[in-house]
């Protein structure tokens, strides 16, 4: 089979995680007689350097023709401290978001049995947790109209928008999940005081009637961030809109032990996005020391869901899980720093045991 990747490295250490992804999906195409082509482009900080553009058309039209998108990461310093700057990274992801029709965030959360320790939780409450949470990603206030300041500068408003078809499509999406895992599915919402949530919750209660072998319960987001906290083994699919998501996904990473370890995959009407779920972490770009796995993990979801090469996904997460159990792995996983790996050291310890 021919495999046709959109590759968008993006800032900080969207590089360096991504060329090791890559390198793992080269030596599992070749082990399974796949053919990989694969094509580069501008996205975020880099992309604004380049063309004053954080999603270049360019960029847009290479999605567009390719079969999926394997993306790092945007975000730099120097966005972040100019509150005054017209232009951001941040608006080449919701961009794409918004061009592909990525409407549906997709991020599995399991925990690896050689990180329960790295978990500020209680492995009792940890151990065994695997759950999915569905973020609706195209609307709500990151996409609401009108934003702005006031002339004077002190006083800003965000709109808060979604529309019925908008919240049908991802609990389609949801249920459908569900119906494929333990089926319980949890709408998060906060309909006692926003109104956009009172017609999430009305119509999932719509929906329900269509969906009778799925068990439905409904969950203010407060009580839901706690809830992932004091009992995540008890969500199966979880959906929510897109801020809400946005928070509590990350909340969520310190079930698995480390943001580095959680792969995403956004979907929806046009090409599909594989990417992990941290930021550029500027902070150790080019120092050869982040954590390729979630982001490694996310080729695997590509493999799985953008060409059904179930196979090959799985043999991907085996040698991940294997590289923790052996302990090859990068700072971030490790209280003996001196026994840590770098980059590309995971990255050849994971291609190693897949070309076994």
């Amino acid at each position: 089979m021919r495999l046709n990747i959109a590759v968008l490295a993006g800032d900080g250490i969207g590089p360096e995680i991504v060329g090791q992804a890559l390198r793992v999906m080269k030596a599992v195409a070749g082990k399974f007689g796949h053919e990989l082509h694969t094509e580069e482009a501008l996205v975020g900080a880099v992309a604004i350097d380049a063309t004053g553009n954080p999603y270049p058309d360019a960029t847009h039209e290479l999605c567009m023709r390719s079969d999926a998108v394997l993306f790092g990461a945007i975000g730099h310093p120097r966005f972040d401290n100019d509150p005054s700057a017209k232009v951001r990274p941040e608006q080449g992801l919701l961009a794409m978001r918004k061009k592909l029709g990525l409407y549906a965030n997709i991020r599995p959360l399991i925990t690896f049995p050689s990180l329960l320790d790295k978990s500020p939780l209680k492995t009792d409450r940890i151990e065994g947790a695997d759950f999915v949470a569905i973020r609706e990603l195209t609307g709500g206030l990151y996409f609401g109209q009108p934003q702005g300041r006031s002339e004077n500068g002190n006083t800003a408003y965000d709109t808060c928008l979604y529309t019925r078809e908008e919240v049908e499509r991802i609990l389609k999406l949801s249920f459908e999940f569900a119906r494929k895992r333990r089926k319980k599915l949890t709408v998060v919402d906060k309909a006692n005081v926003l109104a956009t949530s009172r017609l999430w919750r009305q119509v999932s209660k719509e929906m329900e009637p269509q969906y009778p072998d799925v068990e439905v319960e409904y969950m203010f987001v407060d009580n839901a961030a706690m809830q992932l906290i004091q009992w995540p083994k008890r969500f199966d699919v979880m959906v929510t809109e897109n801020m809400f998501g946005d928070i509590l996904t990350d909340e969520a990473s310190v079930i698995a032990g480390s943001l580095g370890m959680l792969p995403s995959a956004s979907v929806g009407v046009h090409t599909s996005v594989f990417e992990p779920i941290h930021g550029s972490y500027p902070q150790a770009a080019g120092k050869n020391i982040a954590n390729p796995c979630a982001t490694i993990l996310s080729a695997a979801m590509l493999f799985e869901y953008a060409y059904n090469l179930n196979e090959e996904a799985a043999l991907i997460r085996k040698a991940v899980e294997a590289s923790l159990e052996a302990g090859a792995v990068t700072e971030d996983l490790t209280d003996d720093k001196s026994k840590a790996l770098t980059t590309s050291a995971v990255g050849d310890w994971i291609v190693q045991y897949i070309l076994k």
